[in-house]
């Protein structure tokens, strides 16, 4: 077995190293505007009266945006260095996390449609908890599955043939395995599949209520619920699609390209971008309301 002296690893084996690395190190100082974001939004929620089921999934989601970005600060550190000085246990927990924070955020987002699609399609109206009590302990399952079983399982397993030393987030080495394979393709096809779905569905929805109040829809509050909805669908699209169309062909390739890896690295750092979901809620769309009154007004 051939052995490369440690000292020139970092440069032969990851020649596109110093690319990844400028690309990813704007992403992740923008990322932190998006912690901003989400305290805002949180502040504004928690002065609300009641707590909705919608509600409680969103705080949630704030919740995992804020451990993600806790890990940000490690990721800008190593991308200017290209050094990791750290334990590499500690590399494994904050790659452990980025992939966290994409699936967590993607299993909120699902719990946000399929809430406000039930409500739509039985015309009922919002679920929410009866005392603030229940909210905590539906938040306190959740979490407790997430620490208590979820993430033991997965840092257990997670990145223990990656590389040592001074590099961190190199953890190809595990599409060796072909059950890790079958494992991200099952993912990333469900992953697509169900954005697929609620694309269509979204549109579906949209174009009823525009059928249905016509010019006026741009004045109805349910058709801005959707508009909110449909937003949601939209971030799914930019960051997650992306990046698990991506992640098959770097599955079906990681043999035949080093490249890959570290490009890899680039399209996760895109799909943390879902930490400006938040900006949904800020001002409630007011900007948007306004241009489509003024669009209407223009049509008249």
């Amino acid at each position: 077995m051939n052995q490369q002296p440690s000292g020139h690893m970092h440069c032969s084996l990851y020649p596109s190293e110093p690319h990844t690395s400028r690309a990813q190190r704007p992403i992740y100082l923008i990322l932190v505007f998006g912690g901003l974001v989400s305290t805002v939004t949180l502040v504004s929620i928690l002065k609300s009266s009641g707590l909705s089921v919608t509600t409680t999934a969103v705080i949630n989601l704030i919740l995992v945006h804020y451990l993600f970005l806790l890990t940000v600060p490690f990721r800008i550190h190593y991308y200017a260095y290209n050094e990791w000085r750290l334990s590499p246990a500690f590399c494994r927990l904050v790659s452990a996390t980025l992939h966290g924070h994409m699936f967590l955020s993607f299993i909120f987002y699902v719990i946000i449609l399929v809430i406000r699609d039930i409500g739509f399609f039985k015309r009922t109206s919002r679920l929410a908890f009866y005392r603030r009590l229940h909210a905590v302990a539906f938040s306190a399952s959740i979490w407790l599955v997430i620490f208590g079983i979820l993430f033991p399982v997965t840092f257990s397993n997670y990145g223990t043939n990656g590389t040592n030393g001074t590099n961190c987030f190199r953890f190809g080495s595990a599409l060796k395995d072909q059950s890790v394979r079958i494992l991200n393709y099952v993912i990333s096809c469900a992953v697509l599949l169900t954005v697929l779905a609620f694309t269509g569905c979204q549109l579906y929805i949209l174009i009823r209520l525009l059928q249905l109040y016509k010019m006026a829809a741009f004045k109805h509050q349910e058709f801005w619920a959707q508009v909110k909805s449909f937003l949601f669908v939209l971030i799914m699209i930019v960051c997650f699609f992306p990046y698990h169309i991506f992640r098959i062909y770097y599955v079906v390739n990681f043999n035949n390209d080093l490249r890959l890896e570290g490009q890899n690295e680039v399209f996760l750092a895109v799909n943390a971008l879902s930490c400006f979901d938040m900006l949904i809620f800020l001002g409630k769309c007011r900007w948007a309301t306004k241009m489509a009154f003024s669009c209407v007004d223009c049509c008249k």
